[in-house]
């Protein structure tokens, strides 16, 4: 099982650039929102290069970071939103970074994740991450993976279900 260093994650962020503001650019809606995130995205990357964390699946990782930061900025705009409606702007916003310990348990557990899709076999990690990392609907992973719909909801649930077992056995 072959690792390759983090700093190989920010050659393969320039190397996903376009299909990552694609991605980012269907999550926020607004292709500006979407370049500010991707930018966002790079300097976590810069991060986790200074602390010389070993990651699998360097696009899968890029893409679940962006995805994670999209949510994150689409969630403190609602809330951003809601306090302009609410009050008179008196009100302090709690800063949204999670505490260093939550970022390192999150960090063990996406490794221990990286290693259940290593047992997958290479349709199912590959349905699933289509699915989940790129937002690929069950239609689109069929036509992709020359497959039935119904066998991609297999692979699928069969990648799930591994992902689920794995991570209670290996992070207990």
């Amino acid at each position: 099982m072959a690792t390759s260093p983090v700093s190989g994650l920010l050659a393969s962020f320039q190397e996903h650039y376009d299909d990552l503001l694609q991605f980012l650019t269907r999550r926020m809606s607004d292709r500006q929102r979407a370049a500010d995130v991707a930018q966002e995205t790079y300097l976590k990357l810069v991060k986790v290069d200074d602390q010389a964390v070993r990651v699998l699946h360097a696009r899968s990782f890029i893409f679940r970071v962006a995805g994670n930061l999209a949510i994150d900025a689409l969630r403190r705009e609602q809330r951003l939103a809601a306090s302009h409606e609410d009050s008179d702007g008196d009100t302090p916003i709690a800063c949204p970074a999670p505490p260093p310990e939550a970022a390192l348990l999150a960090r063990e557990r996406l490794q221990i994740l990286d290693q259940a899709l290593l047992q997958l076999s290479g349709n199912a990690r590959q349905a699933l991450l289509l699915n989940r990392v790129e937002g690929l609907t069950q239609a689109q992973i069929a036509q992709r993976l020359g497959v039935s719909e119904s066998m991609v909801a297999k692979y699928i649930g069969q990648a799930l279900r591994h992902c689920r077992d794995w991570l209670k056995h290996n992070h207990d």
